[in-house]
């Protein structure tokens, strides 16, 4: 029967397709990666990887074996997991990706209460803009919106996903009468830039009664962050679209107000997202139900609607 050991750093190495990172994420020195796996390979009488200076491929034999060991090997790995948990309660190192101001404003604040709740929990966050690989980089969950669902990895919705239009109360007086869409076209506009493609996305607005129109703002700057676009909208440089988790504590300070509130963008859904096992590391598990409970009980998803 093949070492415990020797199949992980197996199967690390297939998912992230490196010996240096799956070392990195093991805790052991890449040589004793690449030995334990031609151990593997000699014991099994087969090649599982195709090596060269620059990468790291499965063979066919290797992606069978894969197959064959992968989920049943995470099992395991989290069944040890919990059992070794302390005291018989969700620990570890919790690595989870979120966005950066949605992070700041909406699940920081309830890191005391969770660590009063899981104090054998050790938060490793992540604030990032962008989409991660939830499982080739390790993480046990991330939090946000517009995610593909790569294969291996499930979302639990969290509320919807509503941009909104904003501007300060003095840009509104000074510029009065937008009235329908149409009014947007004349209106110097603060637009977002995708951190995953560097391009100004096209909208579509989105009516309360379910009408469309497209967006068309006059391009007067761009922003990759929804804070900064709706701090910009604050001083009166224009019309912002903005995410509405972000949009709140400006429009609840009175720093903004929203434009066309009958009108919105439907951005999709805010989720949390974890790998698909059998079997979820307890501290994963206790984390995503947290989460779910607190959005719950604060009435995020109601508030989250632009609707």
């Amino acid at each position: 029967m093949e070492s415990f050991s020797s199949i992980e750093c197996f199967v690390r190495s297939a998912e992230v397709g490196s010996f240096a990172e799956a070392a990195r994420r093991l805790g052991v020195t890449p040589a004793a990666v690449g030995k334990s796996v031609a151990k593997l390979e000699a014991r099994m009488g087969v090649r599982l990887f195709q090596r060269s200076t620059r990468s790291l491929r499965l063979t066919e034999a290797g992606q069978l074996f894969l197959g064959e060991v992968g989920s049943s090997f995470n099992t395991i790995q989290n069944a040890v997991a919990n059992l070794a948990s302390a005291g018989g309660q969700p620990a570890g190192t919790l690595k989870v990706s979120m966005g950066t101001a949605f992070g700041r404003l909406y699940v920081v604040p309830l890191l005391g209460k969770l660590l009063r709740r899981y104090p054998a929990i050790s938060p490793d966050w992540h604030f990032d803009n962008r989409q991660v690989d939830l499982i080739g980089q390790g993480f046990d969950a991330a939090i946000g919106g517009g995610f593909e669902l790569p294969q291996g990895v499930v979302a639990r919705k969290l509320a919807v996903a509503h941009r909104v239009l904003v501007a300060s109360g003095d840009y509104l007086q000074k510029y009065p009468g937008i009235i329908e869409p149409g009014d947007l076209a004349h209106h110097r506009g603060i637009l977002i830039r995708s951190p995953q493609t560097g391009r100004v996305r096209s909208w579509q607005l989105t009516s309360r009664d379910q009408q469309h129109s497209p967006l068309m703002l006059k391009p007067g700057m761009t922003m990759s962050d929804s804070e900064a676009d709706c701090a910009a909208a604050a001083q009166g440089l224009g019309i912002g679209l903005v995410s509405m988790p972000v949009a709140l504590p400006f429009l609840d300070s009175g720093a903004v107000q929203r434009v066309l509130p009958d009108w919105y963008v439907d951005d999709g859904n805010i989720s949390i997202y974890y790998a698909e096992h059998k079997l979820l590391p307890g501290k994963t598990r206790a984390f995503v139900d947290f989460i779910i409970e607190q959005f719950g009980e604060q009435g995020l998803a109601r508030r989250f609607s632009a609707v």
